[in-house]
């Protein structure tokens, strides 16, 4: 219906349809449950993420690990050592893993991070006992993570007491006639910052790093790219190759970055190979560029990719020892911990700096390392597409 006046025309005002705008939102509404149905990774995370987180701290976190490997170095079979393991092995903190037969091999599990305590009982000792000479009894400990070490190392004073209570050799069980001498090897002031600024190297490189390659092909479709590229005389290897080493540089650059501030301004020592460190570290920065280059194969768009490097980086964080003591956890936990590269940087990047080992005594973690590498690498060239689904 119109009107005129004044030599112009005007619209009448159309009437709103009752309920239109709850209609519409209720349109709207629906169009995006659809789209999220569609969406598997997204309605995955939204199952998955507080599942694991609450699984994960549930189960697996415990900042007062126990049962903790230990090593026996026991130069003398007698009564009264075995008394004192068992009173070790009664405080649920030490569970002997290994049993050594000399110095050097004592100290080589201590620095390749197989054992997180040694015990070692000389040779003599219960005759020493016996004649009233107060002898002392080593307890060595890795206190790179000082968590894991501090209740385990408290609980000794009472082992003493404990060891004569069913074997007793003289003297008054209140005033012991051994002393256990403990020794926390590689931080013996527990400062926490020793064992946080190596795992910073490892964390923050997991996380730039899958970012990284799990946005490489997914940017090369949506940006509509992968024409060209799957044009050209190229095998999925070479894209990958391609696409990972330019940020092998970056992430060498990071870790330098982060491991010279750590320390110049926090005073972390470097007692290994500096070589070797770089090595090992360019080794980890490429197994996370294959992981997050795997994702971004296995994934449609930049969303998911994202998506898929927190899901990845979550269980890394949490699993690998850099929050909690991986020794604390349950060994289902540990097994997925060490399908993780993170675990085992940790355990090198840790280990040299603070420990000064060498790759003898890393020889496990660089393997592991490598083998995660190669797997993740032939799943992402097998996955690679040559046509645009």
């Amino acid at each position: 219906m119109t009107t005129e006046g004044n030599g112009s025309r005007h619209e009448a005002p159309t009437r709103e349809r009752p309920f239109g705008f709850l209609r519409r939102t209720y349109a709207m509404l629906v169009k995006e449950l659809i789209q999220l149905k569609r969406d598997r990774l997204t309605f995955a995370m939204i199952i998955v993420i507080p599942v694991m987180q609450l699984l994960l701290f549930g189960y697996a976190i415990n900042t007062t690990p126990r049962h903790l490997p230990t090593a026996v170095l026991l130069q003398e079979d007698t009564d009264l050592g075995r008394s004192i393991l068992k009173a070790l092995e009664n405080t649920a903190y030490f569970e002997f893993t290994q049993e050594v037969h000399t110095v050097e091999e004592f100290d080589n599990l201590l620095l390749s991070g197989k054992v997180l305590f040694g015990v070692e009982i000389p040779r003599g000792f219960e005759r020493a006992v016996r004649r009233g000479d107060k002898p002392a009894l080593l307890v060595a400990a890795d206190a790179t993570d000082p968590v894991a070490a501090g209740s385990a190392m408290s609980a000794l004073g009472q082992i003493a007491q404990t060891a004569l209570i069913h074997d007793r050799v003289g003297g008054d069980p209140a005033n012991p006639p051994f002393e256990i001498r403990a020794h926390a090897r590689y931080n013996p002031a527990a400062s926490s910052r020793l064992n946080i600024v190596p795992g910073l190297v490892g964390t923050i490189l997991t996380m730039t790093m899958l970012i990284f390659t799990a946005l490489s092909v997914t940017r090369e479709i949506e940006r509509g790219t992968m024409e060209n590229l799957l044009s050209m005389p190229i095998t999925p290897v070479e894209v990958m190759l391609g696409k990972i080493l330019p940020y092998v540089g970056v992430g060498f650059i990071q870790a330098s970055l982060i491991i010279s501030i750590g320390v110049f301004l926090f005073g972390v020592p470097i007692l290994g190979s500096l070589i070797m460190l770089a090595l090992l570290s360019t080794l980890f920065i490429t197994t996370n560029l294959a992981i997050g280059y795997t994702f971004s194969t296995l994934v449609q768009n930049q969303l998911q990719a994202m998506q898929a490097s927190m899901m990845f980086f979550l269980p890394s964080i949490l699993l690998s020892g850099f929050m909690f003591p991986f020794a604390g956890m349950p060994r289902w936990a540990q097994y997925i911990g060490e399908c993780l590269p993170l675990t085992h940087y940790l355990r090198i990047v840790r280990a040299i700096m603070l420990k000064g080992s060498t790759l003898e005594n890393l020889r496990y973690d660089t393997l592991a390392l490598a083998a995660l590498m190669l797997v993740a690498m032939t799943i992402a060239v097998t996955r690679f597409r040559r046509t645009l689904d």
